[in-house]
């Protein structure tokens, strides 16, 4: 595999991850949420990856099987989870139905946490793994002098 396609596999997972800090952001932000434009409590939201070899052109795709397990990853889509409502007891929200319950949003912020903090330890192996091709190709160019 050469040192580009290196770089280009790193920088797909920061980009993920940055994609994925972004929506924790956002479910952490609505964790008190009742009403929401769609009607309803926020839902919690996921980011689903996925993967796709690591080729630039058509020609690389015809070339074989060389760098065939190469696969860069990516953020095919932001879904919203089917979780029930948490039902809160608090008549005096302007939110709360005629038996004083609020449906909020079901996140636990310290899950959301603990998810943002595996993200942001992703992105940093990526970061990692990109420095070091980088150092790579320029002890390469070095060795050329």
């Amino acid at each position: 595999m050469d040192l580009l396609k290196s770089m280009k596999i790193s920088a797909s997972g920061m980009k993920a991850n940055t994609k994925r800090v972004e929506v924790i952001n956002s479910n952490i932000a609505n964790a008190q949420t009742t009403q929401t434009a769609e009607g309803g409590p926020y839902r919690r939201k996921e980011v689903v990856f996925g993967s796709e070899p690591a080729r630039d052109s058509f020609s690389e795709i015809l070339e074989g099987e060389v760098d065939a397990q190469a696969q860069t990853v990516h953020a095919t889509d932001v879904i919203s989870t089917n979780d029930a409502p948490i039902l809160k007891y608090d008549p005096r929200h302007p939110d709360a139905n005629k038996d004083g319950y609020v449906a909020m949003p079901n996140i636990n912020v310290m899950k959301e946490m603990a998810d943002m903090i595996q993200a942001q330890r992703a992105y940093e192996a990526n970061i990692s793994a990109f420095n070091t091709t980088k150092s790579m190709a320029t002890k390469a160019l070095e060795i050329g002098r």
